[in-house]
């Protein structure tokens, strides 16, 4: 298993300069974790669950394994195995096993909240927020837990409710801090969050350990943006990425596997070790692949793997010679 996996550097950051207030049992896994950062050279290779909805989660895992990968991102999006609110104790009880009994790492986990709401839906999201980040903390364990969502709207929305984002995720914050969860918010193209200076805007004004990034360079390529200048941006704050390509453009586009579009991967891994990031990279397979009939999710694990896993070794190498 990659050592990669548990690295939250912001977060540990944050705790060292006592910006967040900790229990005695929890500096202690902090303290567990800053040992092990301080060993993590090279982020490894994860896979989300996203992309397998129709296996058994404890058969995805398995299969993850098996494949290569060095962890999985789970779904607690309604209507996936993983949804708190339908998954039961014993079920619980299993992917905890099948995680622990395959050496799979947690990249983290997914939600789809949205942030822009009227007041009603806005305590139901919540309150589901809340269930799941306690999901997140309870499979993750001994790692520091993230959940990552999108948040809806529409990109030319974003001047006009970009203060009440603020307003919302400050709600947010509460929940993330009393779970001991980061949330990694993600822009998303046509979102109202959808570029990488809204993105550092947001969690600047929440300036909080609890409210971090994901970064996904397939929604900035889609709108014509830089992947060094996007990714430069973004790092700092970024405690989960995604990884897929595209083709096309904002408006008429289709998402693709990693490796099977023109996303350079050498040069993004390049800029990421030059970086303190040390997480690691989580394919994502978007639905409008998995959504499609005959969709096979272990031949794209097999696909996305054998596309990248060369290309992060080559990039591990040559960072070890350097």
């Amino acid at each position: 298993m990659s050592p990669s996996k548990i690295s939250r550097r912001t977060f540990l950051q944050a705790v060292s300069a006592g910006a967040v207030s900790l229990s005695f049992g929890e500096r202690d896994l902090i303290a567990t974790q800053q040992k092990k950062n301080q060993s993590a050279k090279h982020p490894g290779l994860g896979f989300s669950l996203y992309g397998m909805r129709s296996l058994k989660v404890s058969k995805a895992i398995q299969v993850c394994s098996k494949i290569g990968y060095d962890s999985v991102e789970l779904v607690a999006t309604a209507g996936w195995p993983t949804d708190p609110l339908q998954l039961s104790k014993t079920d619980r009880r299993e992917v905890r096993s099948a995680l622990k009994d395959n050496d799979m790492g947690l990249a983290g986990v997914m939600e789809n909240i949205h942030l822009i709401t009227d007041a009603q839906t806005q305590k139901k999201n919540l309150d589901r927020l809340r269930a799941s980040c306690e999901l997140t903390r309870e499979m993750a364990q001994h790692d520091v837990p993230v959940l990552e969502t999108v948040l809806g709207g529409k990109s030319k929305a974003w001047k006009e409710v970009k203060g009440e984002m603020v307003k919302r995720l400050e709600e947010w914050e509460k929940v993330a801090r009393s779970t001991k969860t980061i949330v990694a918010i993600k822009a998303h193209v046509g979102g109202a969050l959808h570029t990488p200076e809204g993105a550092k805007w947001l969690v600047d004004q929440i300036d909080s350990p609890w409210i971090k990034l994901n970064y996904d360079f397939s929604h900035f390529q889609l709108i014509g943006l830089d992947l060094e200048k996007s990714l430069t941006t973004m790092v700092n704050d970024a405690v989960f990425i995604h990884i897929k390509d595209t083709k096309g453009k904002a408006g008429n586009f289709q998402f693709l596997l990693p490796g099977d579009g023109n996303i350079d991967y050498r040069k993004y891994l390049d800029i990421i070790r030059k970086s303190a990031y040390r997480s690691d990279l989580v394919v994502e397979v978007s639905g409008q692949i998995h959504g499609k009939p005959g969709y096979d999710p272990i031949q794209a694990a097999k696909h996305s793997y054998k596309n990248m896993a060369p290309i992060m070794k080559e990039s591990r190498k040559r960072h070890q010679n350097s």
